[in-house]
């Protein structure tokens, strides 16, 4: 029988900037090697929100705005070998500003196109939420949420 799992809080963050999201290659496990989102634990005492945008400087240095929760996945550490589970809060954001670097435990940190990402090794459901966000069907949508025309 399984012994029940710890499941820990944890956010990413899909920054889009014009017709482009951005993605960390993940240097650790989770997902060490895949592309995903920005993200990582929420620490004690903060917000899912705070989380989000101290990950987001952390890994890439930039600056967003507009956040809104997206979805919630529920990712199994097993496949991974890692200890823990994670309750993944995504988060949508629009680029506010600074140049993406690769720090903490991000390889690497750029913005890519649908097209572009479709070519790359992605983590879980990057590609759907960034279709969400960027695909030309969903574009008017993305507007509202973000409350503006010209992601």
């Amino acid at each position: 029988m399984d012994e029940a799992r710890k499941t820990l809080p944890a956010v990413s963050v899909a920054v889009v900037r014009d017709d482009t999201v951005l993605l960390v290659k993940r240097a650790r496990q989770p997902s060490q090697g895949l592309y995903a989102f920005p993200g990582g634990k929420v620490e004690a005492g903060e917000t899912l929100e705070q989380a989000a945008r101290r990950e987001l400087l952390e890994e890439t240095r930039l600056q967003a705005e507009n956040y809104r929760p997206l979805r919630e996945i529920h990712i199994d550490g097993r496949s991974d070998d890692h200890p823990v589970d994670y309750r993944l809060t995504v988060f949508g954001a629009t680029y506010a500003g600074g140049v993406a670097v690769a720090s903490d435990d991000a390889e690497t940190a750029a913005f890519y196109t649908l097209a572009e990402m479709s070519v790359l090794p992605l983590a879980g459901s990057v590609f759907a939420v960034a279709d969400e966000l960027l695909g030309p069907e969903n574009r008017l949508a993305a507007d509202k949420l973000f409350g503006h025309k010209g992601l």
